[in-house]
């Protein structure tokens, strides 16, 4: 086995990250009626799913949502709070998780935010299952990686 990474847990923070996301989550579904899923959010942006007549009265907050969860960050930065988010500089490693995080978004009809947010709150039995399905998944990779392949 190799070795075991530690991480750092903060709970208060973890909290009101939690709290924010599910405001989120209920202006979405208040404001616009729809699912707030980044996936479906961001291919409404992009036109892949929308047809073209929602795409054009719709993309506005869509896109503004997405903007939100970039400018966040940065905005904590410049109120002087620190952003501590590692992500890993194995390009090619990235580009095969990207690519099966969207595959798997694709076959799920969702994604975490969808299913997992949104979806287990309106006690919808799909989103429970495709939520046990991508959690066992995260479960067994994490195990492979951090104890069988020690990455």
């Amino acid at each position: 086995m190799g070795p075991v990474v530690p991480t750092e847990f903060t709970p208060w923070m973890s909290l009101l990250g939690g709290m924010l996301i599910g405001l989120s989550a209920v202006m979405v579904m208040a404001l616009f009626g729809r699912i707030a899923g980044i996936a479906g959010i961001t291919n409404g942006v992009l036109g892949a799913l929308a047809p073209v007549k929602r795409a054009a009265t719709d993309r506005g907050w869509r896109l503004a949502f997405l903007l939100g969860l970039a400018a966040a960050p940065l905005a904590v930065v410049v109120a002087g709070g620190e952003v501590t988010q590692t992500v890993s500089d194995n390009l090619p490693g990235m580009a095969v998780a990207g690519l099966l995080v969207g595959f798997g978004t694709a076959l799920g009809s969702g994604c975490t935010s969808g299913h997992g947010v949104c979806g287990l709150a309106r006690l919808s039995p799909r989103s429970a299952t495709a939520v046990g399905t991508f959690m066992a998944a995260a479960g067994v990779t994490v195990f492979l990686l951090r104890h069988v392949f020690g990455a």
